[in-house]
């Protein structure tokens, strides 16, 4: 049976002052009606069932979580006790699946992304999970085509010809690549052979075990001592206990850059990780004077911009060009958008400053 697990745990510094430590990034409306783990939950209405949908975030989002998405259990929201990065995340959800369903095929994903159309992602799962059916030992991921140069994303190098006679074009993988400078991802673009690694996976829970027991095994030991204590008085002390001993790597290290079974599918549905304020224009668009703006606001001579502002509240500039004007009730950020990577600067100096009503 299909089970679905989110990762919710992100701070989502990039999106300061929107995002705050207990209302980051992935409870936001930022390009909707509904917030990032709304829309996240919403993509798999009808293909998986609210009762094997899994969250795993950190232990102070659970409540606002639990109020944004009161149609999921309450029990299978968990909150970790320390950042522990993704593959500590994945192989906690990986158990606590197992415990319930050992041979169950397990979706990951993360509760941030842009992802559309729904029913264009889930003909792509359902492929995905065909592909693992026909192999339970294979780890498969979502490619994304390239448009241009990223800097930002990780790639995947896919390898040789396409599998035969599959819907969608599916590729074994020969590598994953970090992060690339820009003449690199240019490389990667010219070469027609690599995508953006997506971070969705669908795999078997007994596969993803057995490769972090192969791989990973001293953080697949803690694991296990926590999946023991699910349903009993010693969990949460158990949980706290050994997931703060973790340590923690990403998935991709721990598993995916290891394991020789990984299948790469070239998705087929419009994607985008939202990582920072300038990913907004892609999807909400520009103006006539290549604004976007989110909220009231009266421009002159204002172009390239991007200004959002809480309702009622009426931001007015002048003469201003490629800026970001982010307002909110108690803080308010205006920046130049070529120096948006100090972003994060801004949220380690208030909280060096110990100005933690504005982190």
């Amino acid at each position: 049976m299909l089970h679905a697990m989110i990762m919710a745990g992100g701070s989502g510094t990039r999106f300061w002052p929107a995002s705050r430590k207990h209302n980051p990034k992935q409870l936001l409306n930022l390009t909707g009606q509904r917030s990032m783990i709304q829309s996240t939950a919403d993509r798999l209405s009808g293909l998986c069932p609210l009762e094997n949908l899994l969250i795993v975030t950190n232990q102070s989002l659970v409540e606002p979580i639990a109020a944004q998405l009161p149609e999921v259990p309450r029990e299978s929201i968990i909150g970790e006790p320390a950042k522990r990065d993704t593959a500590p995340c994945i192989g906690l959800a990986a158990a606590w699946i197992s415990a319930r369903d050992p041979e169950a095929t397990m979706v990951v994903m993360p509760a941030d992304h842009v992802i559309g159309p729904d029913d264009v992602f889930q003909d792509a799962l359902v492929h995905a999970s065909e592909l693992v059916d026909e192999d339970p030992t294979r780890i498969v991921t979502f490619g994304i085509k390239p448009s241009y140069p990223a800097e930002a994303f990780g790639y995947i190098e896919r390898e040789g010809e396409a599998f035969p006679q599959k819907r969608l074009p599916s590729f074994s993988v020969n590598r994953f690549r970090e992060k690339p400078d820009l003449e690199t991802a240019r490389e990667f673009l010219k070469a027609g052979s690599f995508y953006w690694n997506s971070g969705i996976f669908v795999w078997k829970v007994k596969t993803i075990l057995d490769a972090l027991a192969e791989f990973q095994p001293a953080m697949l030991a803690r694991i296990n001592k926590i999946a023991n204590a699910i349903g009993t008085p010693d969990f949460a002390e158990t949980l706290q206990r050994e997931f703060t001993a973790i340590e923690g790597t990403s998935i991709d290290y721990a598993v995916m850059e290891k394991h020789e079974n990984v299948v790469v599918v070239e998705a087929p549905f419009q994607w985008d990780d939202l990582g920072n304020w300038s990913a907004i224009p892609r999807l909400k668009g520009i103006d006539e004077a290549g604004n976007t703006i989110d909220g009231e606001h009266l421009g002159i001579e204002t172009e390239n911009s991007l200004i959002r502002t809480e309702s009622g509240h009426l931001i007015v500039t002048i003469g201003m060009k490629d800026c970001i004007v982010v307002h909110t009730s108690n803080a308010t950020l205006v920046a130049d958008k070529n120096q948006e990577q100090s972003i994060k600067q801004i949220v380690a100096e208030l909280e060096r400053r110990g100005l933690d009503q504005y982190l």
